[in-house]
């Protein structure tokens, strides 16, 4: 491949990988692995009934439930879990949902070094990373640290059957961004960029099916196969404009996470297609196009995904807002960081407009 050639430096993270349909029954075993008895249990809200079953498949292990994992890791919802630890004496915790529950229990690890026991409930990815975003104050900041990546991950193809197909493709779609991303970073190497490649063809390839059908198990197990592999890009290599913009619309308007994603995706990668052209040519192939950045816009579009900022909460005079803090401390990225360009790209999105390579 063409990467080949490049000098690189790649370290592989630590960590445990469970994978299948029906593996949540070895949730008891896990945490026997880990020599802990006291987990535990995060989910948001909307979840919390479905963590009976992780109860009663640990009986006495369970100490406790918090369910009040949010989006964008408020601040001030982790010190309310961080009190029901301290209160249950937990010595880990066993994170069963989305990037909210996942991104709890990562703040909750960066405090106290628990371990920590993820099961994905959608193809969020950030179980597989040592990044951790945290909001306060309408600032959300990112920050990498081992203290965070999880101990191990139990992916249960069973649990994303229940998935709203909207809800799986504005997660799938969030993935892609991740091995998107992975293709241009500053310290991509020809390990990660094959994975990366790999995970856009396979969610692209699902999600569409998912729509179809929600219930195909085949499919399913595709997808949350592409999602790992994302997971596993984004906590390999570092970050750039995509996430950058994401992380500051995200924490300043508390816009959806995924759906964020979602819309801001194609026009990034078309910031960028000018100044990355070998990552280009594997989105080329993963998506059976010449066009990668007009392929994932239209791809959103058939899948009934949001394509505009405005249709999931961005006011119209926020734009200047957010390129003002997406120039302040910029990540790594292909294409320098203009002012002018950056704007017009936020606008587009915001509209809801194709993406520009210009």
């Amino acid at each position: 491949m063409p990467d080949a050639a490049r000098s690189f430096t790649y370290t592989a993270l630590p960590g445990r990988v469970v994978f299948g349909a029906g593996t949540l029954v070895r949730l008891p075993e896990e945490l026997e692995r880990l020599g802990r008895t006291r987990a535990l249990i995060l989910s948001t809200p909307q979840q919390a009934a479905q963590t009976r079953e992780i109860a009663a498949l640990l009986g006495e292990r369970a100490v406790g439930l918090f369910d009040g994992a949010a989006m964008h890791t408020p601040v001030e919802v982790t010190e309310r879990a961080m009190v029901t630890l301290r209160e249950l004496d937990a010595d880990c915790t066993v994170a069963f949902g989305g990037g909210s529950t996942t991104g709890l229990g990562k703040a909750i690890a960066l405090r106290t070094d628990l371990p920590q026991i993820c099961i994905p409930t959608t193809y969020a990815g950030s179980e597989m990373t040592p990044i951790l975003g945290e909001t306060a104050g309408g600032v959300k900041t990112t920050q990498r640290s081992g203290k965070v990546l999880p101990e191990t991950v139990i992916y249960d193809v069973d649990l994303t059957l229940t998935l709203p197909a909207s809800l799986s493709v504005t997660s799938g779609m969030n993935a892609m961004a991740h091995a998107v991303e992975a293709l241009y970073a500053e310290d991509r190497n020809p390990v990660i960029s094959m994975l990366a490649e790999a995970a856009v063809g396979a969610l692209a390839a699902a999600l569409p099916r998912i729509v179809e059908d929600p219930s195909d198990r085949a499919v399913r197990s595709d997808a949350l196969y592409g999602a790992w592999l994302c997971g596993t890009c984004l906590g390999a290599v570092g970050m750039a404009l995509h996430h950058k913009l994401c992380h500051v619309l995200g924490g300043l308007f508390d816009l959806p996470h995924a759906e964020t994603h979602t819309v801001v995706l194609p026009h990034a990668v078309a910031y960028n297609a000018s100044a990355a052209g070998e990552a280009m040519a594997a989105l080329a192939r993963a998506l059976q196009t010449d066009d990668p950045a007009r392929a994932l816009f239209d791809l959103a579009g058939r899948l009934g995904a949001p394509r505009a900022l405005k249709e999931i909460g961005m006011p119209r005079d926020g734009i200047g807002r957010a390129v003002e803090l997406a120039l302040k401390n910029p990540y790594w990225n292909p294409r320098p960081i203009e002012a002018e360009a950056i704007r017009s790209l936020i606008a587009r999105a915001w509209a809801g407009e194709a993406p520009s390579t210009a």
